[in-house]
């Protein structure tokens, strides 16, 4: 026959099923040219390999062994029932193939039942029966991050926000997260990525629109970070979103490029300011110090000659008092004791000149001036001699 099958060429490459003999003349042309000189592969060839192989695990025997093949007619052909058998385990592999997948130690897997979630699956071998159950892999301990103000959403992410003092401050941060619920993660946000975005954004711009520009340029990042955080995190909570944020990256916070120079002109001003008001704030501290110092010592000095002045007054009430209970007793020894000691008191420390008489007429008496005598120094003894 010129042509035995499809592939088969005029030179006898065909498979005649009603010519066993054909076999072994494949069989010698292995590795040669396929019949007909086209170049291509002999796809009859290769499924009747196939065939001889199948019938050889299948405890048959090969077309090309030359031992006894059974009945004639019978030897080159495969039961029906083990080409079932055959396809059923093929069918079994590859469900099994379709229906068993590995989930890596930072994934999850969300299985689906009928496309309803049934339950998450854990990091090692999963079973999910195909086509019932369907699986989505999610990764949840990895870190991704979602970026505003730096320009990679369009031109209008620019960053730039209204203080509450009415400057414009341009800002640029970062949102870092992880996937904290994988089957919340695929069922409840269509575009993580961009909710994540809209709502840090909205956040921000409410946390710039309550601050003033200076601190947000110096020393509340940090603070602002933090509250940007919570406010995240409360509103995609509220979404079910199943995200976990991690934390804030506040990369920029400047003013805009247009006004810069101008704005560090003013920063210099304010701190030029800011330094003459510390000087005067320390000249006011020492001077006030002194003050007060000064004050207090003057209060003292005042509580002490209160004090002197009371006890001195105490001192003389009392004395008055003794000498008046000596008066009441003897008056007159009283009275002249007082004269006698005033006159002590005023005359003891004069010179003092005697007259005799009351109007002095009988001159001056003489008398030894036994003070004058006893301040005197001591004669020398070698002049006496």
């Amino acid at each position: 026959m010129a042509n035995g099958g499809p592939w088969g060429g005029g030179g006898g490459g065909g498979r005649d099923p009603q010519d066993g003999r054909n076999e072994g003349n494949r069989g010698d042309n292995r590795g040669g040219p396929p019949p007909g000189g086209n170049g291509g592969p002999d796809f009859d060839d290769m499924v009747r390999k196939g065939q001889e192989r199948l019938r050889v695990i299948m405890g048959g025997r090969g077309g090309r062994t030359g031992g006894p093949a059974g009945p004639a007619g019978q030897g080159g052909s495969i039961p029906p029932k083990y080409i079932v058998l055959g396809g059923l385990v093929a069918a079994a592999l590859m469900w099994s193939v379709a229906s068993i997948y590995t989930v890596r130690p930072e994934q999850r897997s969300v299985q689906l039942f009928l496309g309803e979630f049934s339950t998450i699956g854990q990091p090692g071998l999963n079973f999910a029966p195909w086509p019932l159950v369907t699986h989505e892999i999610v990764e949840v301990t990895g870190e991704r991050s979602t970026e505003i103000g730096l320009g990679q959403a369009g031109q209008n992410d620019t960053g730039l926000m209204l203080t509450q003092d009415q400057n414009i401050v341009d800002i640029g941060f970062q949102i870092v997260w992880n996937v904290a619920d994988p089957a919340a993660f695929l069922f409840n946000l269509e575009n993580p990525n961009e909710t994540i975005r809209a709502v840090a954004e909205s956040a921000m711009r409410d946390i710039i629109a309550r601050s003033n520009l200076a601190p947000i340029l110096n020393r509340d990042r940090g603070a602002i970070a933090n509250q940007l955080l919570g406010a995240v995190q409360g509103t995609l909570d509220s979404y079910n979103a199943g995200i976990n944020v991690i934390r804030v990256n506040f990369d920029r916070a400047d003013p805009p490029e247009e006004v810069i120079d101008s704005f560090r002109e003013v920063q210099a001003a304010q701190q030029e300011r800011q330094r003459l008001e510390n000087e005067a704030g320390a000249y006011r501290n020492r001077v006030t110090a002194g003050a007060r110092g000064e004050a207090a010592r003057v209060l003292e000095a005042a509580e002490a000659y209160r004090a002197q002045a009371v006890n001195t007054a105490q001192g003389e009430a009392s004395r008055f008092n003794s000498i008046y209970d000596q008066y009441v007793t003897a008056p007159d020894v009283t009275r002249e004791r007082m004269y006698l000691e005033t006159m002590e008191r005023v005359l003891g420390g004069m010179n003092t000149t005697i007259l005799d008489g009351v109007t002095g007429e009988g001159g001056v008496v003489p008398y030894l001036p036994l003070n004058e005598l006893g301040a005197r120094p001591a004669p020398q003894s070698g002049g006496a001699n």
